[in-house]
């Protein structure tokens, strides 16, 4: 899917090369949007050179954006500049929200766009305008097609879908199911990362000796759909014949596994999900769902807050940072690519606890002490 050439180097190498660049202005504490923190007492005052960023993001269903990509992003922001002005907007999964809201971003005075569109294709339009008013775009996690974007951060996600792919076959495999019947419940069609997501599990399940008793994608990735896809797949094939799962995150999970419960499944099949959501955790640790996929969104924020602060002082990304390709119909962007991670009962330990993605107090809460113990994560 793409070309990498030098490795992502540390946040600590990043940071003292930021230090040697201009510092950011002051902008009028009365504009719209996310002040930065105020200058130190006794500090000198930042010399003229810096401006307003606009973090736009696509839908607060996934509980990613709010509780990890939003804050990280922010906190990195200050840190690096902190009389940058943050201009934030959540588009609720609305394409033509996030057109208006991108519009007022740059008639507000955003000098750089971090977009995360809602929709792949007619995003395109958003960064058309930006470029009339010489404003630079980093397409954040989802890529925007066909469009003159400066860069893109993400993750391989179509081999993330080889990842979720490979430990389902794997797991029917172990459990005497290699030929079994499974469900495959995708995310949005008007995001580009699902259909990444939907070829790379299908270029490991189609060749593993599983069948593909039903198949859907879920409009706005929506848990509330997937149930009800889920329960049309319960009632075509019989909940008994149902081998295994393959959900494209774990929120379309979430609702897979509602409709199973109703449906009275017991024991659950296995199921795969996306984004390491708390929730999520802790129904792998209780067995409700097999695994996720765990994708450092802590470091794809502050990257994210690097580039474009860099892009905001120089017009240009940090050296070393830029480590791939990818066509989006219109040029080769070149990207930084992140990598992920499978996640099950096995490993919570050591991947989203080790990387204190979530404490040990967070996932072990209530009625998941007893599941907690017996994987020794202990609050």
């Amino acid at each position: 899917m793409h070309s990498s050439s030098s490795p992502i180097r540390t946040a600590g190498m990043l940071a003292a090369l930021l230090l040697v660049a201009p510092a950011c202005k002051r902008d009028n504490p009365e504009a719209k949007g996310t002040p930065a923190t105020a200058q130190k007492e006794g500090e000198a005052p930042a010399a003229a050179s810096g401006g307003k960023i606009a973090l736009l993001l696509p839908e607060s269903k996934t509980a990613r954006y709010e509780t990890h990509d939003r804050p990280h992003f922010e906190r990195k922001v200050r840190e690096l500049c902190p009389d940058c002005e943050i201009l934030y907007s959540n588009a609720d999964q609305d394409a033509a929200k996030q057109q208006n809201q991108a519009e007022a971003a740059l008639t507000n005075g955003a000098k750089v766009l971090v977009l995360d569109p809602v929709d792949s294709a007619s995003s395109a339009a958003i960064v058309a305008r930006a470029r009339q008013s010489k404003v630079a775009v980093l397409s954040y996690e989802r890529l925007i097609l066909n469009a003159d974007v400066d860069y893109y951060i993400s993750f391989d996600n179509e081999q993330v879908g080889k990842l979720q792919g490979q430990a389902l076959a794997d797991k029917l495999k172990a459990d005497g199911k290699g030929s079994g019947t499974i469900v495959m419940i995708h995310g949005s069609p008007t995001d580009n990362n699902a259909a990444l997501y939907k070829k790379g599990s299908h270029s490991v399940i189609d060749g593993s000796g599983l069948k593909v008793g039903a198949e859907y994608d879920t409009p706005d990735w929506s848990p509330d759909k997937a149930q009800q896809q889920m329960e049309q797949a319960i009632t075509r094939l019989g909940k008994e014949n149902i081998a295994g799962v393959y959900c494209a995150n774990d929120g379309t999970a979430s609702g897979a596994i509602a409709a199973m419960k109703a449906a009275g499944l017991n024991p659950l099949p296995p199921v795969t999900g996306q984004d390491a959501e708390l929730a999520a955790i802790q129904r792998i640790l209780i067995g409700d769902q097999y695994m996720t996929v765990y994708k450092a969104l802590k470091t794809e924020g502050e990257i994210a807050a690097e580039v474009a602060v860099a892009l905001l002082r120089t017009g240009q990304p940090p050296a070393g940072r830029i480590n791939g390709k990818v066509n989006n119909g219109m040029k080769d962007v070149p990207s930084i690519f992140l990598p992920a991670q499978v996640v099950t009962k096995d490993n919570v330990k050591s991947t989203v606890v080790a990387d204190g993605f979530w404490t040990p107090a967070q996932i072990c809460e209530g009625a998941y002490a007893a599941a907690c113990a017996s994987a020794q994560l202990q609050p």
